[in-house]
């Protein structure tokens, strides 16, 4: 895009502002750093010019929002036509609590569901079960049973609320809940949008919710995979998350890399399910992390989308553009925020969210500023969404197209990450590809790598947290934090006692032997699993079955 002269003319221009301008200002106020670094260590350079990016094509490395490669953007009006999803996450204690904080998020305008579920219920067990003692709805809402989601959704409108699921090795029974739950609220399931996150491969890496085997686990997330292409058509039924990876200590090139190539894997197991790339690739979606350093994370969402196009234009063949687009929720970084002085996570938060929003976001969460210490209050959910309509409503941020877009800065960091991503593609693929690198602890070990060199430069203060290792203050904690219920255990457990004695226990031993046979065969699981739910089997019921069949995995890797 730069004749080569006016390069020239650039560089001569910028050796003489050196060895003028700038050598009399350092000699006067030196740099207050050497060097700068982004959140994930890199360099940055004191000016960004056309020099950083000499070979730019502006048509093959940007293009135009909307076309190919979708370097600024899938759309191409992005959110002057329509904002993002307002998605937050949202759930604690009972399906009743968290079916009120539902009803007051829509009524205080969040535009769609976003479900978490306690840690009994991510590892698949039943809230009575003794693996489950202590668990209840401290992370998340509990779900042992379609009655429970049932209560969770009643009074809302499924066929016009999106949805938005955080779970993992339990995905397709708890996405089988949902399914039978909105019919028997008379909505259909090619009705539904929403997505349930299943990406296992990340568990493995990162969040370690894993169960069952890499293969089995495999195999149930392409069922859903399939059985959402034939029969819930407009559901994301993988959300290929970046951003636990991120929480664990990655960089943003790390967690961009990993991240893209589990996505890539899903689809190698796609098409080896039988599956044309095109039937199933629009409705992968992906999920990142939006950290402290602005700019960074924005080059970031800008490599993510280039790089998916590409491979899936060139390496995996696909036809329809839907299956390019890299379609993506983002999260603000919840390590990033502090348990002392609370109130600056605001700050972090606001600054976090505007950067997933420039870097054209189709749906954001904005974390709470008091989930270092609890699950977040009424009071502190209301702010984090406040932050979002501030952004969409008075910021003006919303109202052009990818305004970084030629950035010398953002260009030439866009360009590094993607050169990075590769780099990582190449090395996994040299260990044999995505599973045996994560049998072999390679994207444990680098993130493990980073994660202690991060902070190694807070303890020696090369990096500053504001309020941890500068302008700390010794003051009493002030603000409110959420209360559950604390009868809501007693009322769950005594809620499942009477399922199993009112249910139909036989038919419920019938569709669970159903459901062992097809994980002992090759038939798609999730009709069983269905069958299963409607019946009022639990979710460890269910569970239960899959781990005889396919036993239970434990990590021998060590990094």
């Amino acid at each position: 895009m730069y004749d080569r002269t006016k390069l020239d003319q650039v560089r001569e221009s910028l050796e003489h502002w050196e060895g003028t301008s700038l050598k009399k200002a350092l000699s006067q106020l030196p740099e207050r750093a050497d060097p700068f670094i982004t959140t994930s260590s890199e360099p940055v350079d004191r000016l960004y010019s056309p020099l950083d990016l000499p070979d730019l094509d502006y048509v093959s490395d940007l293009g135009l929002p909307g076309e190919y490669p979708f370097t600024r953007g899938i759309h191409p009006t992005l959110h002057r036509s329509k904002l993002w999803t307002m998605r937050m996450f949202a759930g604690f204690g009972t399906a009743e609590e968290t079916n009120q904080r539902f009803k007051y998020l829509l009524d205080q305008g969040q535009t769609g569901l976003s479900i978490a579920f306690d840690l009994a219920t991510l590892m698949g067990y039943d809230t009575d079960q003794p693996e489950a003692l202590g668990e209840f709805g401290k992370c998340g809402v509990a779900i042992s049973t379609l009655e429970d989601m049932e209560i969770l959704l009643r009074d809302i409108p499924l066929d016009k609320v999106s949805s938005s699921m955080t779970i993992n090795s339990p995905a397709a029974v708890i996405w089988a809940m949902y399914i039978a739950a909105a019919q028997k609220q008379g909505v259909r399931p090619d009705q539904l949008r929403g997505t349930i996150q299943n990406d296992i491969l990340k568990e493995f890496i990162a969040q370690k919710e894993f169960i069952f085997p890499p293969a089995p686990s495999m195999r149930l997330v392409v069922d859903t995979m399939e059985f959402g292409a034939q029969t819930v058509p407009q559901w994301n039924t993988i959300s290929i998350s970046g951003y636990h990876i991120r929480e664990a200590g990655s960089t943003a090139a790390q967690e961009l890399a990993f991240t893209l190539a589990d996505g890539l894997e899903y689809v190698r197991w796609g098409i080896a399910r039988g599956m044309d790339v095109d039937d199933f690739a629009p409705r992968l979606s992906f999920f990142f992390n939006a950290h402290n350093d602005f700019f960074e994370e924005i080059a970031k969402y800008r490599a993510a989308r280039r790089i998916w196009a590409r491979e899936m234009r060139q390496t995996f063949k696909a036809r329809n553009p839907r299956s390019w687009l890299l379609r993506f929720h983002t999260q603000t970084a919840g390590v990033s925020l502090t348990a002392q002085q609370p109130e600056n996570n605001v700050v972090r938060v606001a600054i976090q969210a505007l950067a997933a929003v420039l870097g054209g976001t189709q749906s954001l969460h904005t974390n709470s500023l008091d989930e270092a210490l609890a699950l977040p209050s009424e009071h502190a959910v209301t702010i984090a969404l406040r932050t979002q309509q501030v952004l969409a409503e008075e910021s003006g941020v919303a109202n052009t197209v990818d305004p970084l877009g030629g950035s010398f800065f953002v260009e030439a960091q866009t360009n590094r990450i993607e050169r990075q991503a590769y780099e990582y593609f190449r090395r996994i693929e040299e260990l044999g590809g995505v599973i045996p690198s994560i049998e072999k602890g390679f994207f444990q070990g680098e993130i493990a790598d980073a994660a202690y060199r991060y902070q190694r430069e807070i303890d020696r203060g090369v990096r500053r947290i504001v309020g941890v290792n500068a302008y700390a203050e010794d003051k009493p904690l002030t603000i409110p934090l959420l209360r559950m219920d604390p009868q809501g255990y007693n009322r769950q457990v005594a809620r499942l006692k009477a399922l199993r004695n009112r249910r139909d226990n036989g038919r419920v031993g019938q569709a669970l032997d159903r459901l062992r046979i097809a994980c002992e065969g090759s038939e798609n699981t999730m009709p069983h699993i269905l069958d299963c739910v409607r019946a009022y089997a639990t979710l460890g019921e269910i569970m239960g079955v899959m781990k005889e069949v396919f036993g239970v995995y434990q990590e021998l890797t060590a990094i």
